[in-house]
């Protein structure tokens, strides 16, 4: 079995495992575009635009839906993410804050009295 950032969750088909591949040479082909569009700005802003569109897709569509539901697996999935260089667009000292953060809201918190009446 395959671990590591890119392995399939526990429970997930492996069918659905990232194509490592399939996703290389969709990266390199974008490389290659980019540096065919080299000298005109105007075709990179668009590039640059639809880039950014299908990254915010994805992240508020698939992934989104794909995250965790359980504290502790939500902060494996946090830890992992900051191991291995964080969320694109959240810089990786604000990923450890949340984290930080999200241990604190598990510990227990102390009772605390009701307020006297008036």
């Amino acid at each position: 079995m395959t671990t590591g950032p890119n392995a399939p969750a526990e429970g997930q088909d492996p069918q659905q495992h990232l194509d490592q591949p399939h996703l290389e040479a969709l990266i390199q082909e974008a490389h290659q575009l980019a540096a065919r569009l080299e000298g005109n700005p105007e075709e990179l802003l668009t590039l640059l635009r639809e880039l950014e569109t299908l990254h915010r897709s994805i992240q508020e569509g698939q992934f989104r839906r794909s995250l965790p539901e359980d504290r502790q697996q939500l902060f494996a999935l946090l830890k992992d993410m900051e191991r291995s260089g964080g969320w694109p667009y959240i810089p990786r000292l604000q990923l450890r804050t949340f984290m930080d953060l999200l241990q604190r809201n598990d510990r227990p918190v102390p009772e605390q009295e009701p307020p006297l009446a008036a």
